[in-house]
């Protein structure tokens, strides 16, 4: 999923430091080169027909993924949200239904957490690199994320609505408590970044972030680099050489890196190496 619009307030802040030079990998950086970025991984997901028949399980919501992305050079990653069924449980999930997980395939809105036969704790990922991984909670996922120094930027999915826009208060309520109070009792000491694509969760996450002196984690979101679309086999990473040379010659900055997030973090850190400092 795009994170375009997450950069404009990280791009529109950064100072034109230079424009890169497009030496090759591993040559000294130019004295005009910009301030390397933070890289943020996220995890593929097909583009293409039926993408949740091909989707390999990428995303970075579980800690052998977080693993591997800060082994790739990422500095933050972008995973998912999701709320069980009424807002009991906030959990790292990305895709709508338990497809990919052990199990009946089921909405994750109409699962409880840890109750009845079919419930969404212990379910293991079926496929892709993080085959026998399970499924974390939200506070679980933001500790190991701070335990292995990466700056998480969560997206809060649109299915979320079932609990968090429910005509119940008390359900609406609940649910809430299950995104706001993590991350109040972690920012103090923790960097956290949210955001939602959903038009009608929208206005209510910022109005309760804010509601609650969480409003930084709405700002210094990183900006979207990739020129195309990730697909199963991933396509060479070379598709993108154009816009991450375009993105890297706007942003720069003389007193911090700038952020830039990708679906190819093993390429782009290997990319970048001679054109930043």
């Amino acid at each position: 999923m795009k994170l375009g619009r997450w950069g404009a307030a990280a791009m529109g802040a950064a100072l034109l430091l230079g424009t890169a030079q497009a030496g090759p990998a591993g040559a000294a950086a130019d004295p005009a080169d910009p301030v390397c970025p933070t890289i943020f991984g996220h995890g593929g997901y097909p583009t293409g027909a039926d993408p949740w028949d091909r989707d390999r399980i990428r995303q970075p919501n579980n800690p052998e993924a977080l693993a591997q992305q800060k082994s790739w050079g990422a500095g933050g990653v972008e995973a998912d949200l999701q709320l069980t069924r009424n807002g009991t449980k906030g959990v790292m999930w990305h895709n709508t239904t338990t497809n990919g997980l052990t199990g009946t395939r089921t909405p994750i809105t109409e699962l409880w957490w840890a109750t009845g036969a079919d419930q969404l704790k212990g379910r293991t990922i079926t496929r892709g690199p993080y085959s026998g991984e399970t499924v974390y909670t939200f506070r679980e996922w933001l500790d190991d994320a701070k335990a292995k120094g990466l700056v998480p930027l969560v997206e809060l999915k649109g299915e979320a609505r079932q609990s968090l826009l429910h005509s119940d208060a008390a359900i609406r309520d609940r649910a809430w408590n299950e995104i706001i109070a993590p991350m109040a009792e972690r920012m103090p000491s923790q960097e956290i970044m949210m955001f939602t694509h959903d038009t009608a969760l929208e206005p209510e996450l910022v109005k309760r972030l804010e509601a609650a002196g969480l409003g930084a984690a709405l700002t210094a979101h990183p900006a979207w680099v990739d020129g195309i679309g990730w697909e199963e086999p991933p396509p060479a990473a070379s598709g993108n050489y154009a816009s991450w040379q375009d993105n890297l010659s706007q942003l720069g900055s003389p007193t911090r890196s700038v952020r830039m997030a990708t679906s190819w973090t093993e390429d782009f850190k290997a990319w970048l190496s001679g054109k930043c400092v």
